[in-house]
Protein backbone atom coordinates (compact mmCIF):
# COMPACT_ATOMS: atom_id res chain seq x y z
CA UNK A 1 0.00 0.00 0.00
CA UNK A 2 1.04 3.43 -1.16
CA UNK A 3 1.30 5.98 1.51
CA UNK A 4 3.79 8.27 0.18
CA UNK A 5 1.15 10.39 -2.05
CA UNK A 6 -0.79 13.00 -1.32
CA UNK A 7 -2.85 13.31 1.43
CA UNK A 8 -6.70 15.13 0.29
CA UNK A 9 -7.46 17.33 3.16
CA UNK A 10 -11.17 18.31 3.71
CA UNK A 11 -12.21 21.25 3.10
CA UNK A 12 -13.92 23.28 6.73
CA UNK A 13 -17.20 24.53 6.48
CA UNK A 14 -17.04 28.28 5.58
CA UNK A 15 -19.85 30.14 6.81
CA UNK A 16 -22.08 31.88 4.44
CA UNK A 17 -22.33 35.98 4.38
CA UNK A 18 -26.17 35.77 3.68
CA UNK A 19 -26.69 33.27 6.83
CA UNK A 20 -27.30 34.50 10.04
CA UNK A 21 -24.74 33.12 12.87
CA UNK A 22 -28.13 31.08 13.91
CA UNK A 23 -28.24 28.99 10.81
CA UNK A 24 -24.82 28.72 9.94
CA UNK A 25 -24.37 27.29 13.49
CA UNK A 26 -27.09 24.90 12.37
CA UNK A 27 -25.03 23.83 9.49
CA UNK A 28 -22.28 23.11 11.86
CA UNK A 29 -24.00 21.26 14.51
CA UNK A 30 -25.56 19.45 11.65
CA UNK A 31 -22.33 18.29 10.23
CA UNK A 32 -20.71 17.40 13.79
CA UNK A 33 -24.02 15.33 14.84
CA UNK A 34 -24.34 13.41 11.07
CA UNK A 35 -27.69 11.99 9.31
CA UNK A 36 -28.07 10.23 6.33
CA UNK A 37 -28.51 11.81 2.72
CA UNK A 38 -31.79 9.86 1.11
CA UNK A 39 -30.76 10.31 -2.37
CA UNK A 40 -27.42 8.16 -1.97
CA UNK A 41 -29.11 5.03 -0.52
CA UNK A 42 -29.74 2.32 -2.85
CA UNK A 43 -33.42 1.47 -3.10
CA UNK A 44 -34.53 -1.17 -0.76
CA UNK A 45 -32.68 0.28 1.71
CA UNK A 46 -34.13 0.09 5.51
CA UNK A 47 -33.73 2.95 8.01
CA UNK A 48 -34.69 2.70 12.05
CA UNK A 49 -35.04 6.31 13.06
CA UNK A 50 -35.47 7.01 16.97
CA UNK A 51 -36.99 10.20 17.83
CA UNK A 52 -37.74 11.67 21.23
CA UNK A 53 -41.08 10.09 20.90
CA UNK A 54 -41.11 7.17 18.30
CA UNK A 55 -39.24 5.10 16.24
CA UNK A 56 -40.12 5.02 12.78
CA UNK A 57 -38.59 2.24 9.99
CA UNK A 58 -38.24 4.32 6.41
CA UNK A 59 -37.77 2.03 3.24
CA UNK A 60 -36.34 3.85 0.18
CA UNK A 61 -38.16 3.69 -3.03
CA UNK A 62 -37.91 5.24 -5.93
CA UNK A 63 -36.69 9.38 -5.26
CA UNK A 64 -39.03 11.46 -3.32
CA UNK A 65 -41.31 7.86 -2.81
CA UNK A 66 -40.51 6.30 0.64
CA UNK A 67 -42.77 3.99 3.24
CA UNK A 68 -42.94 5.22 7.12
CA UNK A 69 -44.40 3.38 9.78
CA UNK A 70 -44.22 4.05 13.49
CA UNK A 71 -46.41 6.33 14.70
CA UNK A 72 -49.58 5.63 16.38
CA UNK A 73 -51.79 7.82 14.36
CA UNK A 74 -50.30 8.81 11.23
CA UNK A 75 -48.54 5.57 10.33
CA UNK A 76 -48.95 2.40 12.06
CA UNK A 77 -48.85 0.44 9.33
CA UNK A 78 -46.66 1.40 6.13
CA UNK A 79 -47.41 4.53 4.54
CA UNK A 80 -46.34 5.89 1.35
CA UNK A 81 -44.93 9.60 1.80
CA UNK A 82 -42.53 11.60 0.23
CA UNK A 83 -40.15 12.66 3.12
CA UNK A 84 -38.88 16.40 2.61
CA UNK A 85 -35.72 16.58 5.05
CA UNK A 86 -35.07 17.58 8.12
CA UNK A 87 -35.35 21.54 10.03
CA UNK A 88 -33.63 22.99 13.07
CA UNK A 89 -37.60 23.75 14.12
CA UNK A 90 -37.57 26.87 11.35
CA UNK A 91 -39.08 26.76 8.20
CA UNK A 92 -35.12 26.12 6.42
CA UNK A 93 -35.08 22.61 5.06
CA UNK A 94 -32.13 20.29 4.23
CA UNK A 95 -33.66 19.01 2.00
CA UNK A 96 -33.71 15.11 2.29
CA UNK A 97 -31.34 14.72 4.56
CA UNK A 98 -31.85 13.14 8.06
CA UNK A 99 -30.17 14.70 10.33
CA UNK A 100 -29.54 13.73 14.23
CA UNK A 101 -30.64 16.60 16.47
CA UNK A 102 -33.15 18.14 13.94
CA UNK A 103 -37.05 17.24 12.81
CA UNK A 104 -37.93 14.66 10.02
CA UNK A 105 -40.58 16.59 7.94
CA UNK A 106 -42.39 14.40 5.39
CA UNK A 107 -45.70 14.17 3.30
CA UNK A 108 -48.61 12.19 3.97
CA UNK A 109 -51.49 11.03 1.68
CA UNK A 110 -53.48 12.23 4.49
CA UNK A 111 -52.28 14.58 6.56
CA UNK A 112 -50.61 17.52 4.47
CA UNK A 113 -47.51 17.62 6.43
CA UNK A 114 -45.80 16.00 9.16
CA UNK A 115 -42.88 17.21 11.47
CA UNK A 116 -41.33 14.39 14.01
CA UNK A 117 -40.07 15.12 17.64
CA UNK A 118 -36.35 15.87 17.53
CA UNK A 119 -34.47 13.02 16.31
CA UNK A 120 -32.26 10.87 18.45
CA UNK A 121 -30.92 8.50 16.29
CA UNK A 122 -30.52 6.77 12.66
CA UNK A 123 -29.91 3.07 12.52
CA UNK A 124 -28.97 1.36 8.74
CA UNK A 125 -31.11 -1.82 9.25
CA UNK A 126 -29.47 -5.27 8.09
CA UNK A 127 -32.93 -5.96 6.24
CA UNK A 128 -33.56 -5.00 2.96
CA UNK A 129 -36.87 -5.10 1.50
CA UNK A 130 -37.40 -6.05 -2.51
CA UNK A 131 -41.11 -5.59 -2.31
CA UNK A 132 -41.04 -1.87 -1.84
CA UNK A 133 -43.94 -1.10 -3.52
CA UNK A 134 -47.23 -2.50 -2.10
CA UNK A 135 -49.69 -2.99 -4.55
CA UNK A 136 -52.39 -0.16 -3.02
CA UNK A 137 -49.90 2.15 -2.66
CA UNK A 138 -50.74 5.62 -4.12
CA UNK A 139 -47.94 8.01 -3.82
CA UNK A 140 -49.32 11.94 -2.43
CA UNK A 141 -48.49 14.60 -5.40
Amino acid sequence: MDTTGPVQIPKPFEPHPSLSDEINGNIVQSEIEGGVWLDELPQGSVLEVETQNHWYTIVIRERGQELISGHPQYCPDPVPVRIEGSTWGGSMLKLRFIGRGMYLEFHHPVYPRIVTSRVVDIRASDRRRTDATPAAAQLPS
